[in-house]
């Protein structure tokens, strides 16, 4: 380029147009998710001299060299990593809540404290019918709360299965949008504003994505990505224009397994990741309120099925079931009761055989196993909300740090308003002068 003074105004009209244009970009843009704010990079144009060399100061204009996008990898990668364990430890402490809310709201413990306490009230009394419909009917509000909690905990596991199969299908959409950003990236003119745009959508994307899993990105020098999903980043998921399929295999327990293409993989972030532990947590919950119903029923019936009922009769099994789910009172009546030991006549007041059925009940500690499966419930939930509030707070940070670099500071771009259009002004000014220059030079002869 020729180093007269109208080529050189060109130039910076030319550069400083381009820069308004970005910055207007970036101020329409500054609300708009997953943008990244652009900046220009200038150089100065550099002709030759008489010797066909290169000088250091051409003098001959600026040129815009590219569009630079303010997003440090590492940052994103941060942003990435964080987001994931947040929507992990937010999904796992959700499934622990609803768990904890399924045993206290059914008041599971409070029934068997109920149920022992009209036992020892009818102690006092064992032919009183009134005591002993008390007891029956205390017996029946323990079946159900059980019968409850447990139709509350498949709830929960329901709901869980729900929320990671809705999460494994938006894997499998952001895969394929990323596959397809890929080959247009493959395609895109290195540093044109299509190339942002792309990699703006790519970004986002991959932000979603690590919401519902944890990936790790290889990006290539045409910036197309590869995506590796699960704990060592061992199976792919996206390779160039071609995305796998993550795929869930529920199990008869409720637990969940993750494939990709076939190939077993293990998750160990995103929200995907929280609902399978939560859902082994609620494989053990069940499990635990199912021992301890069965170990209710055992105990119950076999000391009442050794005494002797209020008519003289072999006392009966008074619940009947084998866990949570299926319990339920058998007794017609509250006649049926044992309470008199095996061999007592109709209307015996020996309650030898309630009092041996209240020893066996604080022996096995029913009352203290479903305190205690309640007490680590809770105990999980308080572990578990101090490290998503840790975990919220780091991710916190690491979005700050990235919206420093790559977010629209409006105060910013605005004085790169006024700065390039005083650099495009004074550009038309040179060539006005440049101009006016001439016509007096071509005036004079």
């Amino acid at each position: 380029m020729a180093s007269d003074l109208l080529s050189i105004a060109a130039s910076g009209a030319k550069t400083a147009r381009a820069a308004l244009e970005i910055t207007s970009q970036n101020i329409a843009n500054a609300s708009s998710q997953g943008y990244v704010r652009r900046s220009v990079e200038l150089s100065e144009v550099a002709s030759p001299t008489a010797m066909g060399q290169i000088g250091d100061v051409s003098l001959s204009g600026v040129r815009l060299n590219r569009v630079v996008r303010n997003a440090d990898l590492f940052r994103l990668a941060e942003v990435r990593r964080t987001t994931s364990d947040v929507s992990r430890a937010n999904a796992e402490l959700s499934g622990l809540e609803n768990i904890e809310a399924s045993l206290e709201n059914t008041k599971v413990y409070t029934t068997i404290i109920d149920f022992e306490a009209s036992l020892e009230a009818l102690t006092s009394d064992p032919t009183n019918l009134s005591l002993r419909s008390s007891a029956l009917e205390r017996a029946q509000t323990l079946a159900r709360s059980f019968n409850l909690a447990a139709g509350a905990l498949d709830s929960v596991r329901d709901g869980l299965q729900f929320n990671a199969a809705a999460s494994v299908n938006d894997v499998n959409v952001y895969a394929e949008e990323l596959a397809r950003i890929n080959l247009r990236l493959a395609r895109a003119q290195n540093g044109s504003s299509d190339q942002s745009s792309l990699l703006d959508q790519r970004d986002l994307m991959l932000q979603k994505l690590s919401e519902h899993a944890d990936i790790s990105i290889t990006i290539a020098s045409d910036y197309t990505v590869e995506i590796r999903i699960g704990s060592g980043g061992a199976v792919p998921l996206v390779q160039g224009g071609t995305a796998a399929q993550l795929a869930s295999t529920t199990a008869a327990d409720g637990t969940l397994s993750f494939s990709v293409g076939g190939s077993p993989v293990t998750l160990s972030g995103g929200d995907i990741a929280g609902a399978a532990q939560a859902l082994v947590h609620v494989r053990d919950t069940h499990a635990a309120l199912d021992g301890i119903a069965a170990e209710l029923v055992t105990t119950v019936n076999s000391i009442q099925t050794g005494g002797t009922a209020l008519d003289g009769s072999a006392g009966q099994p008074m619940f009947s079931g084998s866990g949570a789910s299926d319990i339920a009172v058998t007794l017609a009546s509250a006649s049926g009761i044992a309470t008199a030991p095996a061999g007592a006549p109709a209307g015996s007041r020996d309650a030898a055989n309630l009092t041996a059925l209240r020893t066996a009940l604080s022996t096995n500690d029913i009352a203290g196993d479903t305190n205690n499966l309640l007490f680590d419930i809770s105990s999980k939930v308080f572990g578990r909300t101090t490290t998503r509030d840790a975990l919220v707070t780091i991710a916190a940070s690491a979005k700050i740090a990235l919206s420093s670099q790559a977010g629209v500071d409006l105060d910013q771009e605005a004085v790169n308003l006024v700065r390039y259009q005083q650099a495009f002004q004074a550009s038309g000014r040179a060539m006005q002068v440049a101009t006016e220059l001439f016509d007096t030079i071509l005036g004079i002869g």
